[in-house]
């Protein structure tokens, strides 16, 4: 005869497979949670799932040659690296491959050896010519863009992007020209910058930018998370690569090629891969006086993270940390892909979009968030434990007193 009832024996048999299973459930979390972990940032210390790029040519006409090498150098190495075209804007106020001067119609080359050219067929440019001005960069940081203009076109971030920002044309004390035509000031792109803060539409920024004077041109950020390089200092201006005897003027083509400060960071990001351990420090230590022909500076003081710490990849490659979520009531958790600016009269639009994007890709979410009320990972998953025990101490202790 059984020492207890048949309704007693099944609430024992639950209570043992409950805990089986939550001690299961909870085994698994923590061989997700330290998978996602360890890839990726690979203990960098960043909290982002996406990578962007803003690549911007400010300057028009062939004798500026170089400065369309220089964006088309960082689109080559961060496509390379992972960032693809769709999380790429890049912005050229002038076609030199279509120039009646060039002597290799549709081609770009950034040595005077021609090996690689850096047009060639697999090339996406967002805004192109006169499109490229002051205000379409300043309402692509911000998404300040109007309803008409196509997703390819803006620059989808959220609070998780970590976005590079690389500019390079003619400049000087704390400005940038546009095509000879208009400029853009620190201000402009330090009050951007804050707009985007405000409105969560970045996790971190690298600034990098090569042009007379550069250094000026982050002297006014005073948005967190944002990190700045340039290639001079005040009073300094930023030289081609012409005076450097091995990268001397292409004959054939008649004009510098690329700038001497971009070509040396091009050269140093050759060696990276996708799963580089190489750090920002390495890049910065990398910048030599002597060859560069001007003092590139740095400043880290708006930048959480230690420099030593922070891999390249974390804004040049295009490794995101994510998971798969499996209901489809926790879509409500997902932030909006698409920021809306109600000023500017997106609001049905950019909704449109934003359903269409859920709809059409896979619902993922970061995993550093947590669904459950704001509570967090271990403590959740210890109150689990807990009930589990404490529900299979109540139950020995009533089959116990049911046998008295």
């Amino acid at each position: 005869m059984l020492p207890f009832s048949l309704p007693q024996a099944l609430l024992l048999w639950l209570a043992l497979w409950s805990t089986t299973v939550i001690s299961t459930n909870i085994a698994h979390e923590d061989t997700v949670r330290n998978f996602f972990s360890k890839s990726g940032s690979s203990g960098s210390g960043s909290a982002h799932t996406n990578n962007w790029a803003v690549l911007v040519c400010a300057s028009r006409y062939w004798f500026n040659y170089r400065h369309m090498a220089n964006a088309l150098g960082m689109y080559r190495t961060v496509k390379r690296l992972g960032i693809p075209d769709s999380n790429i804007i890049l912005m050229l106020a002038d076609d030199a491959s279509c120039n009646a001067r060039n002597k290799f119609p549709g081609s770009v080359y950034a040595n005077p050896g021609r090996h690689l050219d850096l047009y060639g067929d697999n090339i996406e440019v967002d805004y192109r010519g006169y499109e490229v001005t002051v205000e379409n960069f300043i309402r692509v940081l911000t998404g300040r863009v109007d309803s008409s203009v196509p997703r390819s076109k803006r620059l989808l971030t959220d609070e998780r992007s970590n976005i590079f920002v690389y500019m390079t044309g003619h400049g000087g004390n704390e400005f940038l020209k546009f095509q000879d035509n208009e400029e853009i000031s620190a201000h402009d792109i330090a009050d951007a910058f804050e707009q985007m803060y405000q409105k969560k539409r970045y996790n971190e920024i690298f600034f990098m930018i090569d042009t007379c004077q550069a250094n000026t041109l982050y002297s006014k950020f005073y948005s967190p998370n944002v990190l700045a390089t340039g290639s001079s200092m005040i009073d300094e201006s930023s030289y081609s690569a012409s005076p450097i005897p091995l990268y001397a003027n292409d004959q054939d083509i008649g004009v510098a090629v690329i700038d001497a400060y971009t070509h040396y960071v091009l050269q140093f990001m050759e060696a990276i891969n996708k799963t580089s351990h190489k750090t920002m420090q390495d890049l910065f230590d990398s910048y030599d006086v002597n060859k560069i022909g001007s003092h590139p500076g740095v400043r880290e003081d708006l930048f959480k993270r230690r420099l030593d710490k922070t891999l390249i990849t974390d804004f040049f490659g295009g490794i995101a940390h994510a998971e798969v979520i499996s209901s489809e009531n926790d879509r409500s958790l997902l932030p909006d892909p698409l920021p809306v600016d109600e000023e500017d009269g997106e609001g049905s639009t950019a909704a449109a979009n934003a359903r269409q994007h859920n709809s059409s890709t896979p619902a993922v979410r970061s995993v550093q968030q947590w669904p459950l009320s704001g509570m967090q990972p271990d403590i959740w998953r210890d109150a689990r434990s807990w009930i589990c025990m404490l529900l299979f101490a109540f139950l020995i202790g009533w089959v116990s007193w049911r046998e008295k």
